[in-house]
């Protein structure tokens, strides 16, 4: 699946979108996000072990239901922080009555963008 850093397109399936919701460790993450958290401070927010809400973070990406952005520190120890980015998620019949999703996105800075792009960046390198 293609991440779109800047979330201006909607790149989410119905399927992954659902499945995420569908988990109870996942609705708990995003209940929990009011504000950027690494997935250290999301483990013990939530009770669930590291290597689980790293899945679980994966999965809520993948599905354009957070957000990774990277927090850049003058000592050059770069933090990834999560957020969500979603305001609503629709799940309608189209046209021709199969089943989307649509996710209403909130608007992003410039700061925001750019530590969008930095996360995807790191990633490919």
């Amino acid at each position: 699946m293609v991440r779109d850093p800047l979330g201006s397109e909607d790149v989410s399936d119905l399927e992954s979108v659902l499945a995420a919701l569908d988990d109870p460790d996942c609705r708990r993450i995003v209940r929990q996000l009011d504000e950027p958290m690494t997935a250290s401070q999301i483990s013990t927010a939530c009770d669930i072990p590291s290597s689980t809400a790293y899945r679980k973070l994966d999965r809520l990406t993948d599905a354009s239901i957070l957000n990774e952005q990277t927090t850049i520190r003058s000592d050059g120890h770069h933090t990834s922080e999560y957020v969500l980015a979603f305001e609503e998620v629709t799940v309608f019949l189209d046209d021709r009555r199969e089943f989307e999703v649509s996710i209403s996105r909130p608007t992003t800075s410039a700061d925001q963008q750019l530590a969008g792009i930095w996360a995807e960046v790191r990633k490919e390198t």
